[in-house]
């Protein structure tokens, strides 16, 4: 019932380039572009215009994504409205999408929740990036984000989205078990200034973090070691390659031998973790308990948050 080219335009919106948009929307450069340049001849007006590797949406286009994201949460709030003229709970399907242990730490517990209370609704987690949470999102490929706040997401003012604060997670020291910090009871994140740091890769949601955590605390990290699984990471901390950050929910594996500790020394390092939806789309019975069921679940964290576990 809306001009699905509206979802292309956010998307070019987004990422700045017709090629990136075509990308997110699952289709060819040239299709994204012609699709484009039909859209202005049909409203009669010019809605991209070329600004170096990139493209810059007109005023115009600007205008008409503010009236396409009205429309779009007002169709959203049309079907949760029409959901109360079905008879029972008649299933379908409710997608979650979230970030590697921010989704591990409660989504599965939401679904299993979910599971048990609405047994006729069809449950599918996928894992991925924050900001390709919030693409797939816009395009109704998922219908509930789980992400860390990060700079690369929409902000909270978003109209496109509506976005709440699920938990604030610390973020603990990983070090060896020779490093000499090991037995204090807490540390001040620059205490490690001058240790070699191993994080992920550039680009990664928790390259970020550290980066912003380190910038804070007043150093930049000497990065010695890139690794983006925590096994690969525990697995140099514990033999003295370097020190980490880890989010207090994380599970390490045993094998590796490494100490946690909390910083308590501000500033504090913590990461916040978000549920996103589509505007206009949290009342819809099947999001609504998916919603439900997240905040049943974030509220078991509290003594898992309090200390290093």
């Amino acid at each position: 019932m809306i001009d699905r080219r509206l979802k292309v335009l956010r998307a070019i919106a987004r990422h700045g380039t017709v090629t990136a948009a075509a990308e997110v929307c699952r289709m060819t450069t040239a299709a994204a572009s012609h699709q484009m340049q039909a859209f202005g001849r049909e409203l009669g007006l010019v809605l991209m215009e070329q600004q170096g590797r990139g493209v810059r949406l007109t005023p115009a286009a600007r205008t008409l994504l503010a009236h396409g994201e009205t429309l779009t949460a007002q169709w959203e709030r049309a079907k949760a409205d029409l959901a109360a003229h079905r008879a029972g709970d008649v299933g379908g399907r409710l997608r979650f999408c979230g970030f590697s242990t921010a989704a591990a730490a409660v989504v599965p517990q939401a679904l299993e929740r979910l599971r048990r209370e609405r047994p006729g609704l069809e449950l599918q987690l996928l894992e991925t990036e924050p900001a390709r949470s919030f693409d797939l999102l816009a395009a109704g490929d998922a219908d509930i984000a789980v992400v860390v706040a990060t700079p690369d997401i929409p902000p909270v003012t978003d109209a496109a989205f509506d976005q709440r604060a699920l938990y604030d997670e610390p973020l603990d020291v990983l070090v060896g078990p020779e490093h000499p910090l090991v037995g204090r009871d807490d540390v001040a994140l620059s205490d490690l200034a001058a240790d070699p740091w191993i994080c992920s890769n550039p680009g990664h949601a928790y390259h970020q973090l550290v980066m912003l955590a380190c910038t804070s605390a007043g150093f930049a990290p000497d990065v010695a070691h890139y690794a983006d699984e925590w096994d690969t990471g525990a697995a140099l901390v514990s033999r003295g390659f370097g020190v980490a950050l880890v989010p207090r929910l994380a599970e390490l594996p045993h094998r590796h031998d490494t100490r946690r500790i909390a910083v308590g020394v501000p500033p504090v390092p913590i990461r916040r973790v978000i549920a996103a939806v589509r505007a206009g789309s949290q009342e819809q019975p099947t999001i609504a308990a998916g919603l439900d069921a997240l905040r049943q679940a974030c509220a078991s964290l509290s003594m898992t948050l309090a200390g290093p576990g």
